[in-house]
């Protein structure tokens, strides 16, 4: 049975039984403890914790999930992903553990032409909680027998979000896969051989504070019982594919054979190798799916999750043999695989190569540049007759130049070296406790947003700012600190909701307005507005006069210039992303904005800087749709139809049923938008791009002033360029090319600067040579450079020394005093090399006199010091050092 019926069954089974089928949210959502959904329960957290009454009763999804905790251990085992598909079924109060467990059983064990999965129901375990008796008769009177249900303990099989919320026991059923698996004894015998393909939560306590599965108290019931299952749709697919494990199935097998095509080794030949083989299939899948929800490889938080996953494939891909990049290739298949289940991936598939395409390609700089400093470290290794890489030095090349610790080992092996693979585990162990100490630390319980609930259920504020910036209004609820209070005295802040209102509440980039809620002697100044659940508008403002009370009928006021900048900053941002689309092409896809009056910021997927022809086309484009005085249209239609008519939607958004489309010049930009608009796009006025920059891989950003804020700006621009041509004595034309002229002449005045005093340096060469000391057989010079001498001139000066000692042995130390460091430079001959002296080995015995350190080559070595006064201990130390080794 294929996945995608595998899927299709699950969502259908539950449909008959009267569920609505929910599709799959977005791998992004507003969390502050999750990077990714990684649960089929996520979106609908709100409903279990009572702070919203959810819209049916019971529900069924296959919800997209990723958890990146263990990404090293990906591959090694034969049955975990970090993309997976959770197939649930949920009750919100209505049925509980006898009807879970007949659906689920059914469905397992139904027959595949009556609509279920054909399981053998003899090869079915179940594992209860420890005191669940109840679960336990309920499992015996759908059919299983006795002795193939076991119960667990709290660690197993009891259920939380690992912070304080809902909890209760779980009922979770195993496959047995047969003696050639494992032993004997269900479960808690053999987890390889018995694989959980299905859990059952039966949510119904509240858990307090505490760490871990386990320890933490449990306060009570909830109000209602409710119901939270997850089937593993991968696990079962292998399952009934009859292959032996997920990486065989027909979702994934097929982009390993397309990496044996791009690598030319085998899958099934040699264990390292199958495991680089399902990286590659697992983390191509995942990347494809978290591109396509709008994560852009970055340095940190989801970004750097991406970036980790996409360098994984091309490091396990280089270490299979591949020459040439993979990217492009493998996405291409992922596309085509999981597209029947989700068609974005093939409409989003352009845009989808690009980024990991791009991320591709700035990781084999990277390891371009990883392998040059390899190089670097064998070198010092070797040449101090060593025959270890340091743990630290692997460690310093994986973490801060992304290099894979297994090309380490192989580039180590191929050098004739080993690895201190210890110390380089005991700091991988480190950085691993401190993300994790770090994660656990920014976990926190869901924000208390109960006080809300009841002015959710009861229906979503009416927003009227699309036709009118006043509106009579009925205040329905006041909250101070998170508490309903019935009236706020002049001076308190206060959350306001209003039964309707003209004022913007944050949201798709733009953010709220500003303006004044009053009645007869009363007036409050609106600060913020933001929405509660998508629905509720929560005006945060502060009395300035009288008191306002619950019941109370006001007049509500969007600040008329604060709007007009408002929607003169958004409708210049769709402007924009139409200019950038029609230069740039259409993988110029929005990444985020920000609109504020006479200010937009746009990001978008790109790779590399925006040429300055670029920018002024950009510019350009955008002013002529301005002067065009193309009239703004606005409807709302469903998604299907909206995305037919080639209206652009925002990656990673989660649309209703129903959409609204702003429509500007008819082809020339439509989008999916709930902000505010001009209704001309000449009332945008002038758009000036202030700049382009780059806030991530991949990811660009322009900013730009519109209407007034543009002009100031101009006007700004021009009585500087006015009062340089006045400096200069220049007309203003004529500014560009006379700062070139003056920017030339400067840049012959260095150069003729720095030969003076490159050439006054090299002239006391001849007196450090004077001032040699014979020690031994060697020529020593151990003296302070004249102050002031930078480390690129101590370094010149030094090598001339050197070159005036012709044959002899000689050994040249050098310490400067430049703007408080202490840069130095040592020096030896070839004859002196000869006779075992060695520059870095210098270095150790006077670099702790100036609290420097530095490094080289057996002939020269240089760095810094940060204590100056130390520079006569350390020229002691070194004529010392000199002298016991001529000795």
């Amino acid at each position: 049975m294929q996945t995608h019926e595998i899927r299709r069954r699950f969502l259908d089974h539950f449909v008959r039984a009267g569920h609505t089928e929910v599709p799959s949210a977005s791998l992004i959502l507003a969390d502050p403890n999750l990077l990714f959904v990684n649960a089929g329960m996520v979106q609908f957290v709100p409903y279990f914790l009572g702070q919203q009454t959810p819209p049916y009763a019971t529900a069924t999804s296959v919800q997209k999930c990723v958890r990146t905790l263990d990404i090293e251990n990906v591959g090694i085992t034969t049955r975990h992903n970090t993309f997976f598909q959770m197939a649930g079924n949920f009750s919100f109060g209505d049925y509980f553990k006898r009807e879970a467990i007949t659906l689920a059983w059914t469905l397992l064990t139904d027959s595949v032409e009556a609509g279920g999965y054909g399981f053998d129901p003899e090869r079915l375990w179940v594992t209860v909680y420890l005191d669940d008796d109840e679960a336990e008769r309920m499992w015996l009177e759908v059919g299983v027998p006795a002795d193939r249900i076991q119960r667990r303990g709290m660690a197993d099989n009891y259920w939380s979000m690992g912070i304080p919320g809902p909890c209760g026991p779980c009922s979770e059923i195993y496959y047995d896969r047969g003696p050639e698996y494992g032993v004997e004894g269900g479960p808690e015998a053999d987890e390889d051989r018995y694989i959980e393909i299905w859990n059952l939560v039966f949510m119904q306590n509240e858990r307090g504070e505490g760490i871990g599965k386990d320890n933490f108290e449990i306060l009570g019931p909830l109000p209602k019982q409710n119901i939270d299952t997850g089937m593993g749709v991968e696990r079962v697919a292998f399952l009934l594919q009859g292959v032996d494990n997920v990486y065989e199935t027909d979702l994934m097998r097929p982009i390993i054979d397309k990496a044996e095509q791009l690598t030319g080794r085998s899958y099934g030949v040699d264990h390292t190798d199958d495991v680089r083989f399902r990286v590659i299939a697992d983390h191509a899948r995942t990347g494809a799916m978290l591109i396509v929800d709008g994560v852009n490889p970055g340095n940190d938080g989801r970004g750097y999750v991406l970036r980790r996953l996409l360098r994984r494939i091309v490091r396990s891909a280089r270490l299979l043999g591949a020459e040439k990049p993979v990217m492009a290739e493998l996405m291409k298949v992922v596309s085509e695989l999981m597209a029947p289940s989700y068609p974005e991936l093939a409409t989003d598939f352009s845009r989808i190569e690009t980024v990991a395409v791009g991320e591709e390609t700035a990781f084999l700089k990277t390891l371009n540049t990883g392998e040059t400093l390899f190089d670097n470290a064998a070198s010092a290794v070797k040449s101090k007759g060593g025959k270890q890489i340091a743990g630290s030095d692997a460690f310093a090349l994986h973490d801060t130049y992304g290099f894979p610790i297994d090309l380490t080992l192989e580039m180590a092996a191929e050098a004739g070296l080993s690895v201190d693979e210890d110390g380089f585990r005991s700091l991988m162990a480190e950085q691993r406790k401190r993300a994790k100490d770090d994660a656990q630390a920014r976990k926190h319980a869901h924000a208390d947003l109960t006080v809300y609930k009841e002015l959710v259920d009861r229906g979503a504020t009416e927003f009227t700012g699309f036709d009118e910036l006043t509106s009579e209004a009925q205040v329905l609820a006041l909250i101070a600190d998170g508490v309903r209070v019935p009236v706020a005295q002049a001076g308190s802040d206060v959350e306001v909701i209003l039964d309707r209102s003209p004022l913007y509440a944050e949201s798709g980039g733009q953010i709220a307005d500003r303006g004044t809620i009053t009645a007869s002697g009363l007036k409050l100044r609106v600060n913020d507005v933001q929405k509660i659940a998508k629905k509720v508008w929560v005006h945060k403002a502060t009395v300035e006069q009288g008191q306002i009370t619950e019941g109370d009928v006001v007049l509500a006021q969007a600040d008329p210039a604060w709007r007009r900048g408002a929607t003169q900053g958004h409708s210049g941002t769709h402007m924009v992303h139409a200019a950038l689309r029609q230069i740039l092409g259409p993988n110029a896809v929005q990444a985020g904005s920000l609109n504020k009056p006479g200010y937009l910021r746009f990001d978008f997927n790109w790779q590399g800087a925006l040429s300055e022809a670029q920018k002024a086309d950009i510019e350009a484009v955008s002013n002529d749709a301005v002067g065009a005085d193309f009239p703004v249209n606005t409807f709302v239609t469903d998604l299907p139809k909206a995305k037919e008519m080639g209206a652009m939607a925002l990656f990673g958004e989660n649309y209703g049923d129903e959409v609204r489309v702003v429509e500007i010049g008819g082809p020339f930009s439509m989008e999916l938008c709930g902000g505010t608009h001009v209704e001309h796009s000449s009332q945008i006025g002038p758009i000036t791009l202030l700049g382009e920059s780059s806030i991530g891989s991949g990811v660009r950003r322009v900013e730009a002033f519109v209407g007034l804020d543009s002009y100031k700006y101009l006007a700004k621009e021009r009585a500087l360029l006015a009062g340089v041509a006045s400096s200069l004595k220049v007309p203003s034309d004529e500014v560009p090319a006379r700062v070139e002229q003056l920017v030339e002449r400067l840049k012959v005045a260095e150069k003729e600067l720095e030969r003076t005093k490159i050439a006054a340096v090299l002239s006391s060469a001849g007196t450090f040579v004077d001032q040699a000391e014979r020690v031994g057989s060697v020529l020593l010079v151990a003296a302070a450079a004249p102050e002031g001498v930078n480390a690129g001139d101590l370094r010149t000066l030094a090598t001339d020394i050197r070159g005036r000692f012709a044959g002899e042995p000689a050994v040249v130390v050098l310490l400067g005093n430049a703007d408080g460091k202490a840069p130095f430079v040592v020096t030896v001959n070839k004859a002196a090399q000869d006779l075992g002296f060695k520059a870095g080995d210098l270095v150790a015995g006077f670099g702790p006199s100036i609290a420097g350190r530095g490094g080289g080559k057996p002939e020269m070595a240089q760095g810094s010091g940060s204590d100056p006064s130390g520079i006569p201990a350390g020229l002691a130390a070194v004529r010392a050092q000199v002298a016991e080794l001529a000795a």
